[in-house]
């Protein structure tokens, strides 16, 4: 069976085709950045990146016919459970509206489903940001207007689910975890019986990140947003894209930082410990979420490749639960794993609606 995977993202599309588990071809196509800034929205690119990926299909002799199913990054769409979806003509309706607000993945339905119609082949999605299984008392805040939502990275939070139940040969349905994927953003989650319950929303909540300020005092972003110093769009941007990390020391690579660290920066270093000290507290948070009942801590995400990070997150919670690594998270081998689940029939697609 061969599988082929569409992911995009903001300045680039990820494609890959697979045969079983084997890779047999992936490619980062990078797009022109000033062609992409030509488009007023992101699915008026389209035709754009279409016609990138039909290019590097045609080069890569890639015979679609061969093809079993084609898989692709979930969109912006509706609260859903989690699972492998058919990519509906509902489903595509629902991308081109952006109803769960604008992001290039929602570019990875329109796309797959413009192929496999073409040559009669299943388009499936998994796990999109938008997976909401949470508990409804894990929805209140503090303000009726401000509900806490379902947003976090779902992919690689579900596949290292699926990958501690495989290899500890335990049903999903019985683990409780809790599972910090670390990236640009950061999402921390409870996992109870299998279902994400609980989850900080990595735009706007928990720890800050390379990129993102997570929580903030609130009464004085109030003072920052109508201090007449910063525009709308500029008060998100430092929110999400220029918090974090970037916002105290210029950029966003860990691996700078722990550079300057080793070269003697002070400032550097309470930074990066900083970071580390709030994801353990988040885990600490979403551990009393499980009343303590918590078989593994899973640290995933390209900053659990950090050895200082990862010394700082399992001194303070490894009383907690024992301590899983997987670090990295490939979201086209998960996206890959999703399709063949449900061609093997080890799991049958939902239907969105």
């Amino acid at each position: 069976m061969k599988v082929l995977v569409i992911n995009p993202g903001s300045t680039s599309t990820k494609v890959a085709l697979y045969e079983e588990e084997k890779e047999i071809v992936k490619t980062e196509i990078v797009h022109d950045i000033e062609a992409l800034k030509r488009y007023k929205s992101i699915i008026e690119q389209f035709d754009l990146r279409l016609n990138a990926i039909n290019d590097w299909i045609e080069r890569n002799n890639i015979n679609l016919k061969e093809i079993s199913a084609i898989v692709v990054r979930g969109g912006l769409i509706k609260p859903v459970q989690s699972g492998t979806y058919f990519v509906n003509d509902i489903m595509l309706e629902d991308l081109r509206r952006g109803v769960g607000g604008e992001h290039a993945s929602n570019l990875g339905g329109l796309i797959g489903r413009a192929i496999g119609d073409k040559h009669n082949i299943p388009v499936y999605t998994l796990d999109p940001v938008a997976v909401d299984e949470m508990e409804d008392v894990a929805r209140i805040s503090g303000l009726p207007e401000l509900p806490r939502k379902s947003q976090s990275h779902a992919l690689n939070i579900k596949a290292c689910v699926h990958r501690y139940a495989m290899e500890n040969s335990v049903k999903e349905e019985e683990l409780n975890l809790v599972v910090a994927h670390m990236g640009g953003g950061i999402s921390v989650a409870a996992i109870k019986e299998g279902k994400i319950v609980d989850v900080n929303n990595a735009n706007q909540m928990g720890p800050f990140s390379p990129e993102r300020t997570g929580s903030l005092p609130s009464m004085k972003v109030v003072d920052l947003c109508y201090s007449g110093k910063y525009s709308f769009d500029e008060m998100k941007k430092k929110i999400v894209g220029m918090g974090g990390m970037i916002a105290h020391l210029g950029t966003n690579d860990a691996r700078e930082v722990e550079r300057r660290i080793q070269n003697g920066d002070k400032k550097a270093k309470l930074v990066f410990e900083a970071m580390a000290y709030q994801i353990a507290k988040e885990i600490g948070r979403m551990a009393a979420v499980l009343k303590g009942d918590v078989k593994s801590i899973i640290l995933t995400g390209g900053l659990a490749y950090s050895k200082r990070l990862i010394e700082i997150i399992i001194d303070m919670t490894s009383f907690i639960a024992p301590i899983t690594l997987y670090p990295g998270g490939d979201e086209m081998e998960a996206l890959r794993d999703g399709a063949l689940r449900v061609l093997r029939n080890i799991e049958k697609p939902k239907i969105y609606s």
